[in-house]
């Protein structure tokens, strides 16, 4: 196993500000893929379908990129469709299998803690298109059970879908145990890598998945590059109907600056597991933790689970204290809470009421997730900060 990599050199979206540690929800655009997407919004404009001069550069891009994010994850190229969002991707997997199955009364099933573009597009499904809807609870650790999911499948089960990983807690979904089963009775698997890919090593292969999900945002691309993994032999309905780019499933000229953003930042993920990043930000993660536990004893809870998760995320409560108070009170820190506030009023987590955490412990809790600018110096601050604001006794 390679050495823990070292601190990266300061971004400059993070010099002035409070301490970060929101990667969960987004993360700066790496310098490296900015510059390597300019020349693309500059310089070579052309459309990648043309056939003259200007068209072949672009070309040249895009399949190159399409190259790098099939590498991340062990794909072929030829299986990867740029998309403008993980939300599309996943209306993409889902409402496409789903319309291609030919199934009068197709079954779907999913689990409580889906992203919301999962379970929105499920709904849909059912407003819509006449599909039934199982929605599977989580234990709690957050995880759903391989016994669970066997439990749920009928004769009309087309599709599966299974977070690989959850964005408030970290938890890492049974995704191979889960896709085998799905394949024994005939379905399809998809799989919502949103937070996975690039934090920890996925292979499309070993996890057996026909269909995934890969953000850019969440890997240091800028918004609107995604794309989605499709397993050759897999039939969708397009998602956009038009001058057959994308394999005919996405219509429209492709914005290749923002593949060739998404294709760079893969290959410098792979290039960051290989080097053993993800173990120098699990280091500082546990830190984080073992600083707020040893300052204010007896009251920290890990929600989760302690092992199976990603090796950036810390999702705690604090007992007698409300997370989104305790952000307010620190300056200092940029993170999450366990809360969604509506006009003015919070209330608990989906993701951790689901799990079965009472009221309480839900609102008590603050998502802190870490990543690639995250430093030694950055978790001490932050954790002196919290314990103050939580009022060490």
């Amino acid at each position: 196993m390679s050495a823990p990599a070292s601190d990266p050199a300061p971004h400059p979206g993070l010099t002035e500000g409070p301490v970060y540690l929101d990667y969960n929800a987004t993360t700066p655009v790496d310098l490296r893929v900015a510059e390597a997407m300019t020349p693309y919004l500059a310089c070579f404009f052309g459309n990648p379908s043309s056939n003259h001069p200007y068209a072949a550069t672009p070309r040249w891009a895009l399949a190159e990129a399409r190259a790098q994010v099939a590498g991340l994850i062990g794909a072929r190229p030829g299986e990867i469709v740029f998309t403008g969002s993980g939300s599309e991707a996943d209306l993409l997997a889902l409402r496409g299998a789903v319309l291609a199955s030919g199934r009068p009364h197709p079954h779907v099933i999913t689990q409580a803690t889906e992203h919301p573009a999962v379970l929105e597009t499920c709904r849909a499904l059912e407003r819509l298109h006449g599909a039934r809807v199982t929605v599977l609870p989580v234990d709690g650790d957050g995880l759903l059970t391989p016994a669970a999911l066997a439990a749920a499948f009928t004769e009309d089960t087309v599709l599966v879908s299974v977070m690989a990983a959850n964005n408030e807690i970290g938890a890492l979904q049974p995704i191979t145990e889960l896709a085998a089963l799905t394949h024994e009775s005939g379905a399809l698997f998809h799989c919502d890598a949103a937070q996975a890919v690039g934090k920890i090593p996925i292979d499309v292969c070993e996890l057996g998945v026909d269909l995934l999900t890969i953000v850019g945002h969440k890997m240091y691309a800028p918004k609107g590059a995604a794309a989605l993994y499709v397993r050759d032999g897999v039939s969708l309905e397009p998602v956009v109907y038009g001058g057959g780019q994308e394999r005919g499933l996405r219509a429209g000229t492709e914005n290749v600056a923002l593949a060739v953003a998404l294709g760079t930042a893969a290959q410098l993920a792979a290039e960051e597991l290989a080097s053993g990043a993800p173990g120098r930000i699990a280091a500082l993660r546990d830190d984080l933790h073992q600083r707020l536990t040893a300052a204010l004893p007896g009251r920290v809870h890990l929600n989760g689970p302690g092992k199976n998760r990603l090796p950036n995320t810390l999702n705690v409560s604090i007992d007698g204290v409300l997370g989104h108070e305790v952000l307010a009170a620190v300056a200092e820190i940029a993170a999450s809470t366990g809360s969604a506030c509506h006009s003015g009023t919070h209330t608990p987590s989906p993701v951790l009421t689901a799990m079965g955490l009472d009221a309480a412990r839900a609102l008590g809790a603050l998502r802190l997730s870490l990543g690639r600018w995250t430093t030694a110096e950055d978790i001490e601050t932050a954790a002196a900060a919290l314990i103050r604001a939580a009022g060490a006794q």
